[in-house]
């Protein structure tokens, strides 16, 4: 079975409060575990401490090296991340700024630890610039061995200076759910295919 690791990059740190965030995950959980793949409990990544830097282990007190070890346990990542300032928020870049250790991380083959795993976004926001985080995100991903499918990003955004959030919504709008199919759908071929096939790295071929 596939396993699902989703990472909520929130800027709210108590993870008792809602989270529009939270509430895109939870939609796209829904079409993976409807294709029998397994959803992880959700990481509130600021709800942990996790210093900056860009190594596995920034020493005493730092959280990400056990949130690294689930990350990288699944077959699949969802990074989801809100919209800040037309763009993806701190503590997204936080995370992947830390997955940067995984360029020094490879095996003898010269593979990175997240080579052949999927990775995509579920990002919401109340202004302008879904595609540009996820135009960031995924340039980052790939850079430290992700693999992106085809229509990764499932996305919604409110009225232009609106006060309305995704998880305020009475019910999914029709094209966010019939997004959240078809990205849990293709990230899902593509990991089966990857898990049964892993790529060779330099040292096959």
């Amino acid at each position: 079975m596939l396993k699902v690791q989703p990472l909520n990059c929130t800027l709210k740190r108590d993870a008792s409060k809602a989270s529009s965030t939270d509430a895109m995950i939870a939609v796209l959980a829904q079409e993976f575990r409807a294709l029998d793949v397994e959803v992880a409990d959700t990481i509130r990544l600021a709800a942990h401490d996790v210093p900056a830097g860009v190594t596995s282990d920034e020493g005493e007190g730092d959280e990400w090296p056990a949130i690294r070890e689930k990350i990288l346990a699944a077959d699949i990542l969802i990074l989801g991340t809100p919209i800040w300032m037309g763009q993806a928020g701190s503590v997204a870049k936080r995370a992947l700024e830390r997955m940067d250790a995984f360029l020094s991380e490879t095996d003898a083959q010269g593979r990175m630890p997240s080579y052949s795993k999927v990775a995509v976004a579920a990002i919401v926001g109340n202004e302008d610039g879904a595609h540009f985080a996820s135009a960031q995100i995924f340039q980052a991903l790939n850079d430290v061995g992700w693999t992106i499918p085809a229509v990764a990003a499932c996305y919604w955004v409110g009225e232009a200076m609106g006060s309305t959030d995704f998880k305020d919504l009475d019910e999914t709008p029709e094209m966010v759910a019939k997004t959240a199919k078809m990205v849990a759908g293709n990230a899902t071929h593509l990991a089966r295919l990857l898990k049964s096939g892993p790529y060779p790295g330099h040292g096959e071929g």
